[in-house]
């Protein structure tokens, strides 16, 4: 079992930046993708990011593409969400998923999640 900490998150105005950090532990292999969702109030879990097992794959949602950077430092079990440009549309919970598979994927199936996630609040 893979138990997941999010942190990083707060309250940042529009065109701030924001680093998500995902902490795993327990039953965790760097073998595997890992992704960040996120979920807005009345909103379903949404896709942003994902990266391969190596780290060289990374997928984005496209309304995050080329203002959010994924990475993963694997000595320490870590996976990060770079968000720069932040929008008010970004504004949600931000949870990370441990992959079932070494690829980068958009479905949530293919992940295990159980933190609590952060929340990002953007305003205005």
């Amino acid at each position: 079992h893979v138990q997941l900490k999010e942190s990083g998150g707060g309250l940042v105005q529009a065109g701030g930046s924001l680093r998500l950090s995902c902490v795993t532990s327990g039953d965790t292999n760097s073998g595997y993708a890992m992704a960040w969702f996120r979920q807005a109030p009345g909103m379903l879990h949404t896709f942003v990011a994902s990266i391969d097992w190596r780290g060289g794959g990374m997928i984005y949602a496209d309304s995050v593409k080329g203002r959010f950077t994924i990475s993963r430092d694997d000595a320490k079990n870590t996976i990060y969400l770079q968000m720069n440009s932040l929008k008010i549309e970004d504004t949600a919970n931000y949870t990370c998923g441990h992959g079932i598979t070494p690829d980068a994927l958009r479905s949530p199936w293919m992940y295990e999640f159980g933190g609590q996630g952060t929340q990002v609040t953007v305003s205005s």
